[in-house]
């Protein structure tokens, strides 16, 4: 599967996750992981004694699963707290050993409260397992993308040839659109931090305009950190390697002011502010992650 096969077929498992609630979302679940592990085993309820609070396990392993999909994730946290504590001791009671606890969330990309977070590694503590967490969409898409190629045709339905299609479903232009619909922070209270990159802005022989436009690039860097934190490991690196390989191709034959323009035309959709202050939001994270422009090079350091 290339990276357009890869990037289409993303774009599908995307809609089955943000459209399945409940037993659809658990199927699917379900599905990846009969592909990626040959000994899990899912649990349909049954009459009146249900799933004894396992949607699916291990059991070579003593690794159990639990699955919640709500409609909206962000209205639901109070339910998700109850529910892993209910679900977790109903589990212990009934499975034995439990080595390893799973709570299966359909996020839909938006990310883990806090609080669970803590209360799953209370639980982790108590008694005393090896590993507990959260899996959510992104840990999903992660798994499915480790699998062989007509696997991921199996959950995510035909794929046609990308070269016949007219849409555009470039990761580039994702991030891009996600950015444009940030809003102002008007937090007076904000924790940014502004990167102190002078040394390479002066190497790479930049303006003190294209200075104060990458300052204002990063002020959005946590909002871009955390929309990748929540999505696969598919888009986090795809789109690195992309800006790496407009960089490359443009620094052939330009430098300063003129290399930096070029980048920023190159990685927008139109030549229009929107989309170039949304590009260089992007570009102040690669600038400061060295993914662009050369680093300069520390004293002792070869």
């Amino acid at each position: 599967m290339n990276v357009q096969e890869k990037t289409f077929a993303r774009q599908l498992v995307q809609n089955k996750f943000l459209k399945a609630d409940g037993q659809i979302f658990e199927d699917i679940f379900s599905a990846i992981m009969i592909y990626a592990e040959t000994d899990f085993q899912q649990i349909k309820p049954w009459g009146n004694i249900g799933d004894r609070k396992n949607d699916g396990y291990i059991k070579t392993k003593g690794i159990f699963y639990q699955v919640y999909a709500p409609e909206d994730i962000r209205k639901s946290y109070t339910n998700i707290v109850s529910k892993l504590k209910e679900d977790f001791d109903g589990l212990k009671a009934q499975w034995s050993p439990v080595n390893e606890f799973y709570f299966v969330v359909n996020d839909k990309y938006k990310g883990v409260n806090a609080d669970c977070e803590k209360i799953i590694q209370a639980i982790k503590k108590s008694y005393n397992l090896n590993n507990a967490g959260f899996l959510t969409a992104k840990d999903l898409e992660n798994i499915l993308f480790g699998l062989e190629d007509d696997q991921i045709y199996s959950i995510t339905g035909f794929i046609p040839d990308p070269a016949n299609i007219q849409l555009d479903f470039s990761i580039l232009n994702e991030v891009i659109g996600y950015i444009m619909q940030l809003p102002l922070n008007n937090d007076n209270k904000s924790k940014i931090v502004l990167p102190d990159w002078n040394e390479k802005i002066k190497l790479n022989v930049l303006s003190e305009f294209v200075s104060q436009l990458l300052n204002n690039g990063s002020f959005q860097l946590h909002s871009l950190d955390e929309y990748l934190k929540n999505n696969s490991d598919f888009l986090v690196d795809s789109l690195r390697d992309k800006m790496n390989e407009v960089y490359s191709q443009e620094k052939e034959n330009k430098s300063g002011d003129e290399l930096f323009w070029a980048i920023v035309n190159a990685a927008s959709p139109k030549a229009e502010q929107m989309y170039q202050t949304s590009v260089i939001v992007i570009m102040s994270k690669y600038f400061e992650t060295c993914d662009i422009f050369e680093e300069p090079v520390q004293e002792g350091v070869e």
